[in-house]
């Protein structure tokens, strides 16, 4: 229980400490806004967006968490529940030689040929190898840049940026955890989430119990899907206080290198389970803020200090059994002591929460309501990542959105995200010369009325990507007409949405910032469409794609910036329509913006930079000025470290 004799804290600074953390974290709206997104651009997918960012929250930091579920293989406790021995594969579990939360996988049917081989002795099935299978699957269909390693159970990225994990589904829930749904608690979890959660089965991750014998063949079982339920029903006090220990970990703790690695991110959603089912909801209050986070890190020191922390759902295994040697545990307590003595003042030192007591006195619920960090906080989630799966996806959204949406909010995310799958849904489509002419003309109003739909997703790239359709079916005057349209919408208060914005914050100027207050009362995909912008993405092999531009996206994904490609498809069109003068008057407005570029933050946005600067040297090449091509390949060659543009290659050929 939370123990609250002799602790004394204003509820008035409690009430203040919740609406800054509400600015800095998230307020119940915008978490809740974050949440749906994820979930409706899962569907469709087979699979869970998971950690920080599924969970609602979008700290620094926090990288992207995937779980994807491999349907060809299916999981039972036992051999009596097999219903199919076909397909999926049934791997039956077998927990007697594993450690709690692990286990080995067997196939039932050794008759079965699975190539390439993955089996161990012919009947287990080995997470090692499974891990490599899913790299090397992961590096042939993933465009670069990416280049992937293993992480845990998961591959990632070079950057650490996002990490998926493709995991096995066993329907049923596993024997070992039977006695957490009946165990005596308080009111929390309440029995409907417990119901949801027990039907949801669990998953199962490549990754053995390090130190075991049979490591490489063991499975550790992942209980993410009822973590995400347990989430979902913290009260906003309860997730603004794991949110800050998170925060503590990663801004103090893990400021000192040999403490790195002792903690992480689960062992603190463990202990907000545990101090949750033990406590009346009724505590969990913006008034009690100050008071819930010091008593959460207070168990936190109790765990540390005996070396126990119980598995949630399984308690038998203690994650803290052998965790911490001699000196850094002593390290460590000496450290989480010193921050209890400290009370919220601990925080003076992060580079998140460190501005309280200055700002405390200006904190009022109308400064929330205005702010702009509402808007920031939620954009990163609709860029986080993108994964397509054709009209087939676009279809179930659809039949989500008719039957399942019950809030005007979810219906406003689901148009949003119907709208940017229909974008993508011509990326996939090819006009092979041979093509008769009803049938291309069929393809061709079809492609055109997906773009329409997607030209609502934001102000500026559905307009362009309309544009290099009307160019590639060599339509040069529609082409220009929706450009100088597109132009004349992009201003000075448009946010603009640069690849990596999920893992960056959204920064604004001051004009952005008195416009996103202005449209405070507006729904989101009006201000969406009003005021943000993003990259013109394209993956490989696109119909939407300029021939002048295929060496750029054969093979990968590219990005560019939408003013640079608007003017480098005027250039285009009037080259073609024979229009020197207004070629060189669009090479010349290019050039602007590749100056306008360089003088941005260079590390975030370079490859915008840099095909701009190929942009140029294409237009150059073009009216003949070959010196002047080699030179801006050169610049875009030796900017391009990694060797992810058509730049190198564009040199080696006028060379």
């Amino acid at each position: 229980m939370l123990k609250m004799a002799g602790m004394s804290i204003e509820k008035s600074e409690s009430l203040n400490f919740y609406k800054y953390l509400c600015q800095q974290i998230g307020s119940e709206k915008v978490v809740r806004t974050r949440r749906l997104a994820f979930n409706i651009r899962d569907l469709g997918h087979n699979m869970i967006t998971s950690g920080s960012k599924g969970e609602g929250l979008n700290l620094n930091g926090s990288d992207l968490d995937v779980m994807i579920i491999d349907s060809f293989f299916k999981v039972y406790r036992s051999e009596t529940e097999v219903q199919s021995q076909l397909y999926p594969i049934p791997l039956i579990m077998n927990t007697e030689e594993t450690q709690p939360c692990f286990t080995q996988l067997w196939m039932l049917n050794q008759n079965i040929i699975i190539t390439p081989n993955l089996m161990h002795r012919g009947y287990m099935l080995s997470s090692e190898l499974y891990k490599r299978l899913f790299l090397s699957v992961a590096d042939m269909h993933i465009p670069a840049p990416w280049s992937g390693k293993i992480h845990g159970p998961c591959i990632s990225d070079a950057d650490d940026l996002i990490d998926f994990a493709s995991c096995l589904k066993c329907d049923k829930w596993i024997f070992q955890a039977k006695p957490w749904v009946s165990r005596p608690r308080t009111t929390w979890p309440p029995f409907d989430i417990i119901s949801k959660i027990v039907s949801s089965g669990v998953l199962l991750v490549p990754i053995g119990h390090k130190g075991s014998i049979n490591e490489n063949v063991e499975w550790r079982i992942s209980f993410s899907v009822a973590e995400k339920y347990l989430i979902f029903s913290f009260s906003h006090t309860q997730l603004l206080c794991y949110a800050m220990l998170k925060i503590l970990l990663r801004d103090i703790i893990e400021k000192h290198e040999d403490l790195k690695g002792l903690l992480c991110s689960y062992f603190l959603k463990t202990v907000m389970f545990w101090i949750s089912e033990e406590t009346d909801p009724y505590v969990w209050r913006p008034d009690n803020m100050i008071l819930c986070f010091m008593a959460c890190l207070q168990r936190l020191l109790y765990c540390v200090r005996y070396s126990i922390l119980s598995h949630y759902f399984i308690p038998d295994n203690n994650l803290f059994f052998l965790r911490f040697k001699g000196t850094n545990k002593d390290k460590l307590i000496s450290l989480l002591t010193n921050l209890c003595e400290q009370g919220i003042n601990c925080f003076a030192s992060s580079e998140t929460l460190h501005d309280y007591q200055s700002r405390s006195s200006k904190i009022t619920d109308s400064v929330i309501s205005k702010s702009v960090g509402c808007l920031r906080q939620i954009i990163p989630t609709f860029y986080a990542y993108y994964f397509y799966s054709g009209s087939d996806r676009n279809l179930r959204m659809l039949y989500y959105f008719l039957h399942h949406s019950r809030t005007a909010l979810s219906r406003v995310l689901f148009a949003l995200q119907i709208s940017e799958a229909s974008m993508h849904i011509p990326e996939q489509t090819q006009y092979p010369t041979c093509l008769e002419n009803k049938n291309h003309y069929f393809r061709y109003k079809h492609d055109l009325s997906h773009l329409m739909i997607g030209l609502h997703f934001d102000a500026v790239s559905g307009l362009l990507k309309l544009a290099s359709f009307f160019y590639v079916q060599k339509n040069f005057i529609a082409s220009l007409t929706v450009i100088k349209y597109t132009l004349h919408k992009y201003t000075d208060e448009k946010i603009y949405m640069y690849a990596n914005s999920c893992n960056h914050a959204v920064r604004c100027n001051h004009m952005q910032k008195h416009v996103a207050n202005l449209m405070k009362n507006e729904k989101l995909n009006t201000t969406m469409k009003s005021l943000i912008f993003q990259p013109i993405g394209s993956v490989w092999n696109l119909s939407l794609v300029p021939q002048e531009l295929l060496l750029d996206v054969t093979n990968r994904r590219a990005s560019f910036h939408p003013v640079s490609f608007s003017h480098f498809l005027s250039f285009l069109c009037y080259y073609h329509l024979h229009d020197i003068t207004s070629c060189i008057q669009s090479l010349q407005r290019l050039k602007h913006v590749q100056r306008t570029l360089g003088d941005c933050e260079f590390d975030v946005r370079c490859n915008d930079f840099v095909n701009t600067v190929i942009f140029c040297g294409i237009g150059h090449q073009l009216l003949g000025e070959e010196y002047s091509a080699r030179h801006a390949f050169k610049v875009a060659a030796r900017l391009d470290r990694n060797n992810v543009t058509s730049a190198a290659s564009r040199l080696s050929r006028l060379i």
